[in-house]
């Protein structure tokens, strides 16, 4: 059973379409101010928890020791 060219077109039309959904759907996906925002969100909820309190001043301590060590060399 062979298809009349109209029927053909409306398909082509109707792939494009959907074509053109899935391709912003991915690029809303992969989007790097999407994902930065994400992490951001992420690490800041994570650093509101004990674990992240822990994290922080483990760094604070780390990098006073830093710069105490950079003072008593000069």
């Amino acid at each position: 059973m062979s298809r009349d060219p109209e029927q053909i077109q409306r398909e082509i039309e109707s792939s494009r379409a959907q074509l053109a959904s899935t391709l912003d759907q991915l690029t809303e996906r992969v989007s790097p101010k999407r994902l930065a925002g994400e992490a951001r969100e992420s690490a800041i909820t994570f650093l509101q928890t004990p674990p992240g309190y822990a994290a922080l001043g483990a760094v604070a301590l780390l990098l006073a020791l830093a710069v105490a060590r950079r003072v008593r060399s000069r």
